[in-house]
């Protein structure tokens, strides 16, 4: 998916969540594929001079590749060390503290307190993440990759903040009850309410799509393309028909292209962004359709949801003792409303006092504590997505295998025109793509298309036989 929008999408589900982050991006299933400009769709194509090298770019935009992409490593890095340090610096400050003390004044009633609490928190996370976001944007509108004015990008963060805090405030009142209400065991219930919460967001994420880009049938002015998807439909039996194929009107925002295929049951579609019906070539379209119907047909989404189900079990309840001794160690320095613990077998009023997770401050350090996990845990998280791209990559080869004229340089094609459009590095850093790369990078994805023929002296696919 194009950068702004991927980032759009995740700010919202993991503010929502606020433990998505912890958790394989691949329950998305969703991955780019970007296409250059018209006169550089023949570079793009062509065979490489030296085969270990699939994916080159001119010098000119070889150098331009390199630069944003150190700018988005150094963004991206600075933001997830950023978000941790923010949180902690409130914290240590007593901000939070203060905070509720005030929420507190406001109004007697602890919902009203929770709403206004938890929608300042997120509030204040938004305005922290706003000058990388604005930076960020900035270089993508320098190097060309974003068009849309200052108006409409403010525009989308304030329907991203909104939409943050329509969906996140309810489920952290939620979370911040269970664990009021099972203080010994509460990592043990918001596990259990987690799981259909993710569910959810996955149904509904592409209901949220219209909120930032236009969309209408693919079919009302691509008969033709709908037509030759359907024979990838037919070969791979994903259940998307003509109805659910549109287009999203993106050039307004973006020059790169992007299509995908999102949600599930009744609101799985494939999208195509209108940059990619203008630009790139209907072979290259079938590739990133038979790629995306791979993370259906593999179930990479049913998949992703258990092996989050098996981590976050084993990562709330790490959690939740690492914040109960951030409690016990720093609660009086941050200011941790103390409340009254009963002694055994008194009935008179204790004495005994101790710093509480269950107060909102006290939440905000479970929720600090895995902000820490979710960064520790960006490797983990970064490979599964990898691994679950790779497969999908194969699969969309093999899926146009007999409908293309030649699979191979239509994926080669097809991934150096994503490196191309959004100037990717051909040679990125391996502790970088290691950490936090969600996707293999273009050169190890276009270079294992160019050398991938299981046909070759009869033989067959990985996932089909045919």
């Amino acid at each position: 998916m194009g950068l702004r929008f991927r980032r759009t999408a995740r700010v919202v589900v993991c503010s929502a969540a606020f433990l998505a982050g912890v958790f394989p991006q691949a329950l998305a299933a969703q991955s780019g594929s970007t296409p250059v400009a018209p006169a550089a769709v023949p570079h793009a194509a062509q065979a490489p001079a030296n085969p270990q090298q699939a994916y080159t770019l001119p010098p000119d935009k070889l150098a331009k590749a390199i630069a944003i992409s150190r700018i988005r490593n150094i963004l991206d890095i600075t933001g997830s060390v950023w978000g941790v340090v923010f949180v902690g610096l409130l914290l240590a400050t007593r901000a939070f503290a203060g905070l509720e003390k005030w929420v507190e004044g406001v109004s007697g009633r602890r919902w009203v307190q929770g709403v206004i609490f938890f929608a300042a928190y997120l509030i204040i996370g938004a305005l922290a993440d706003l000058p990388l976001d604005w930076i960020g944007e900035h270089y993508e509108r320098s190097y060309g990759i974003s068009v849309q004015g200052w108006g409409g990008w403010l525009g989308d963060v304030g329907k991203t903040l909104g939409l943050t805090l329509a969906i996140g405030v309810p489920i952290l009142l939620l979370f911040n009850w269970i664990v009021r209400r099972w203080p010994r065991r509460y990592w043990l219930g918001v596990w259990v309410v987690t799981l259909p919460i993710l569910a959810l967001l996955t149904f509904v994420e592409p209901l949220v799509v219209p909120l930032f880009f236009k969309q209408e049938p693919l079919a009302k002015n691509h008969a033709a393309l709908v037509a030759k998807l359907e024979t990838v439909v037919v070969r791979t039996g994903i259940d998307i028909p003509p109805d659910r194929m549109y287009l999203l009107k993106a050039r307004a925002k973006y020059t790169g292209i992007n299509a995908f295929v999102a949600g599930m049951g009744a609101t799985k579609r494939l999208v195509i962004w209108d940059t990619a019906t203008d630009q790139l070539p209907d072979d290259e379209v079938l590739f990133v359709f038979g790629h995306e119907s791979g993370h259906y047909v593999l179930h990479h989404i049913p998949k992703g949801f258990a092996l989050s189900a098996v981590g976050l079990f084993f990562v709330y309840w790490a959690c939740a003792a690492f914040a109960a001794w951030l409690v016990r160690r720093f609660g009086a320095c941050w200011g941790l409303t103390e409340l009254r613990q009963a002694d055994p077998g008194s009935s008179s009023q204790p004495s005994v006092k101790a710093p509480q997770l269950s107060s909102r401050t006290g939440f905000v350090v479970l929720l600090f504590s895995i902000s820490i996990a979710s960064f520790l845990l960006e490797p983990v998280r970064s490979a599964v997505s990898r691994h679950f791209e790779h497969q999908a990559d194969v699969y969309g080869q093999e899926a146009i295998h007999g409908i293309v004229a030649d699979p191979q340089k239509t994926a080669v094609a097809a991934f150096s025109a994503l490196g191309e459009s959004w100037l990717e590095d051909p040679n990125p850093n391996p502790i970088i793509e290691f950490w936090l790369n969600s996707h293999p990078s273009v050169q190890h994805r276009a270079n294992f298309a160019l050398h991938y023929d299981p046909w070759a002296n009869g033989g067959h696919g990985e996932f089909f036989k045919k």
